[in-house]
């Protein structure tokens, strides 16, 4: 799973950007603490419980997305006086994961 992680936050890093929060905004670990949110709400929203939860769960979604790096992101943000990056990050990230792992809930009630 780290080798998905490193795929996804690279390719969206280098694909995409956030211009009005500049060029340091971390948008590469976004999507891939987003789509993990994403994927844990499909799972939890199809009733999977016991041993296959917490082996996708745990082993899968939990090595894929990273909560360490977007702690260190967003410290560093606030070391460089970039408060925009900063509380976009944490603001953004809390908010737009709520809405993920909601929808990834729905999408897998629906299965």
């Amino acid at each position: 799973m780290a080798i998905a992680r490193f795929l996804v936050d690279s390719t969206v890093a280098t694909r995409l950007s956030a211009p009005w929060l500049g060029d340091d905004f971390p948008i590469g670990t976004l999507a891939v603490n987003l789509s993990g949110a994403v994927v844990l709400g499909v799972f939890a929203g199809a009733a999977l419980s016991g041993t296959a939860y917490t082996i996708l769960a745990g082993g899968g979604v939990g090595t894929y997305t990273t909560f360490s790096t977007w702690m260190l992101e967003s410290h560093r943000a606030g070391e460089d006086g970039d408060a925009r990056v900063l509380w976009a990050n944490i603001a953004g990230s809390l908010v737009a994961g709520l809405v993920a792992v909601a929808l990834g809930h729905w999408i897998g009630g629906l299965l």
